[in-house]
């Protein structure tokens, strides 16, 4: 008895499988162009909270984190500027400059050194208050 239910199932889904038309079944959706940036923008979102976490733990140096971190925004300016191509969005910001520009003293976070091109009553950084008085 069971043989005989395995055999017309196995029939069953054989003649399920050639008579199956090509018009039935759905049609294939393209891949979006702009899916491969997005994917690229997403892990450069993902490398930079890493990147904070490592200096934040003692891993980098002040030179290795500043510098990396550089890197990877100009990176993710590129590829934002390749989203807005591809999507016919206009581009909002320029890519940062490859050198940050001196920051005036009270810019800088006394604590982890974070510089920032405006005044700051916290850190954007390490989340401290940017008076130095505060430990």
């Amino acid at each position: 008895m069971l043989i005989a239910a395995a055999t017309v199932l196995i029939a069953g889904a054989l003649l399920m499988a050639l008579y199956v038309r090509e018009k039935d079944l759905l049609p294939a959706t393209a891949p979006s162009p702009a899916q491969h940036l997005e994917e690229r923008k997403a892990q450069i979102y993902e490398n930079l909270r890493d990147l904070q976490f490592e200096y934040r733990v003692g891993k980098l140096s002040d030179e290795d984190y500043q510098k990396t971190k550089l890197e990877l925004q100009s990176e993710l300016a590129k590829v934002l500027t390749q989203i807005d191509g591809l999507t016919g969005k206009a581009v909002k910001a320029a890519a940062p400059a490859t050198t940050p520009a001196p920051a005036a003293a009270s810019n800088v976070c006394p604590h982890c050194k974070a510089t920032f091109d405006r005044a700051l009553k916290f850190c954007g950084e390490c989340g401290k208050p940017m008076t130095g008085d505060a430990a």
